[in-house]
């Protein structure tokens, strides 16, 4: 059996992806998501970059015909060119399991090894801008592989990055050992007779083809990776206290849990109250939540502000802002669009102008992002304290004030669990902030402006959503503040 670098990443991410990839039903995997072909191409536009700076050359073989590939490599590595792209290496490492190695570059380096006074490192073109254990550790298992074939480990892989002076050195002494341990775990993990336990970590897992798979699995088994706030770290340790079922979460003291790693005083009363919440399917109260005075209520003029952004690019293009006028029972939205980004500037003064027409309304938003984005867009067009900081000062984070003081009967707290758990839907069913990032993209490259339509009705859902959890927040303390005068 061919174990190959990319079983070896994915296997770091998930133990149950790799079992699935080699032994599941194919026919069961879910469709290709497209922000993960957005980031293949992104990966394969980064790697010509970087290949247009060298002169290189490549084996040429059939994919699949590994051994001939190997062969037409090893030629090219004997003649001492300086750079091979997409050579293929292979190496017996135990009875019926050959190592594949296919490293983006070789490059030839001053040494010995079986070819001469010359020996060659392996480089890894990876889209990520830091040296993640992963890509460390894939590094190290070409080097591995590299090193069976040219008689010599370097003592260092290359890793280049998507960041200036990218080219980053992999200390091979440091990360080999690590590498082989990983490699022995994955061999056990591919011989057992099922696959590893199932555990829904929802940014891990929504780009995986085989998400519906084990979501339905981990409904089926009411497994607590569905519970918000248990993490890999805390589930073992609950685990290891024979923990392992909501019943007895919800039922446990919070002063057994206080002293686990990965728990504290907080964590600990916030996850069984949680734990309770998913239970009897009912919001409950967190322990000591905010005074209700801190809570903030109705006002006369209320905005709601969400923004679609292109990380690619840096760019924020859409910052749509709901205005809520409760004493006239009005509602307008203002979207206001980047057709190109050089028009981000403008959106920023607009977006301003709007606000400052409404200098007393809270500003409600739904994580941290909106506020950062706002003190970062004002010091990129240098916009004065005066106009910015009265602006920010009116911020309202929903799902702070959200998670400090209520648990729900959700599986997350992403604004879309949670609005929909309330009844609320998107007009576009299948719109997401990840399927904006490629909308938009798409928008760019074909100026189909359909494809802004859904964006921007995205966007006002958003607002809309937002509102709808901030008014159920509002409503909802205020019946429990008047149960307690009761």
């Amino acid at each position: 059996m061919l174990i190959n670098a990319e079983l070896v990443l994915q296997y770091q991410r998930c133990k149950r992806r790799t079992f699935l990839d080699i032994h599941g039903d194919k026919s069961q995997r879910d469709a290709p998501n497209e922000l993960l072909q957005k980031l293949q191409q992104d990966k394969i536009a980064h790697q010509l970059s970087a290949l247009a700076q060298m002169t290189y050359h490549q084996p040429d073989y059939s994919y699949g015909n590994w051994e001939k590939a190997e062969e037409a490599t090893l030629e090219l590595m004997q003649l001492g060119v300086e750079y091979i792209y997409k050579g293929v290496l292979l190496a017996t490492y135990s009875e019926g399991y050959t190592l594949l190695s296919r490293p983006n570059l070789l490059v030839k380096q001053p040494g010995q090894s079986h070819f001469g006074d010359w020996m060659y490192v392996p480089a890894s073109i990876e889209l990520g801008k830091r040296p993640k254990q992963e890509y460390q550790v894939v590094a190290a298992f070409h080097a591995q592989v590299l090193a069976t074939v040219q008689g010599v480990l370097p003592e260092t892989a290359l890793l280049i990055l998507r960041t200036k002076n990218s080219n980053y050195a992999v200390d091979l002494f440091k990360w080999t050992p690590r590498m082989q341990q990983i490699l022995e775990e994955f061999i056990e993990v591919l011989e057992l007779p099922n696959p590893p336990e199932v555990f829904i970590s929802r940014q891990k897992c929504n780009l995986c083809h085989w998400y519906s798979q084990c979501y339905a699995a981990a409904q089926s088994e009411k497994h607590l990776s569905l519970l918000p706030g248990v993490t890999p770290l805390r589930y073992t340790q609950l685990q290891d206290i024979a923990i392992s079922t909501l019943e007895s979460l919800a039922n446990t003291s919070p002063s057994i849990l206080e002293n686990l790693v990965g728990f504290d005083r907080e964590v600990a009363p916030k996850l069984v109250v949680q734990a309770q919440s998913a239970l009897e399917r009912r919001p409950l109260v967190l322990p000591y939540p905010p005074p209700i005075k801190d809570i903030t209520f109705t006002a006369p003029v209320e905005l709601y502000f969400d923004i679609e952004a292109q990380p690619d690019l840096d760019l924020n293009y859409l910052l749509g802002v709901l205005v809520v006028d409760r004493l006239a029972n009005t509602e307008q939205f203002y979207s206001f669009l980047a057709d190109k980004p050089e028009d981000e500037g403008l959106v920023w003064q607009q977006f301003l102008d709007l606000v400052w027409q409404y200098p007393e309304a809270p500003i409600y938003h739904f994580c941290v992002y909106e506020f950062d984005t706002v003190k970062r867009l004002a010091r990129l067009y240098n916009t004065p304290s005066s106009l910015v900081r009265p602006v920010l000062n009116r911020f309202v984070d929903v799902y702070e004030q959200l998670t400090q003081s209520v648990a729900l009967p959700v599986e997350s707290y992403a604004l879309k669990a949670i609005a929909r758990w309330l009844g609320f839907e998107w007009r576009e069913k299948e719109a997401s902030g990840a399927k904006c990032i490629y909308w938009y993209e798409q928008w760019l490259e074909t100026g189909d402006r359909t494809l802004l339509e859904i964006i921007q009705s995205y966007n006002e859902d958003d607002c809309r959503a937002t509102r709808e959890v901030k008014d159920w927040l509002v409503n909802f303390f205020q019946d429990e503040y008047g149960l307690r005068l009761a």
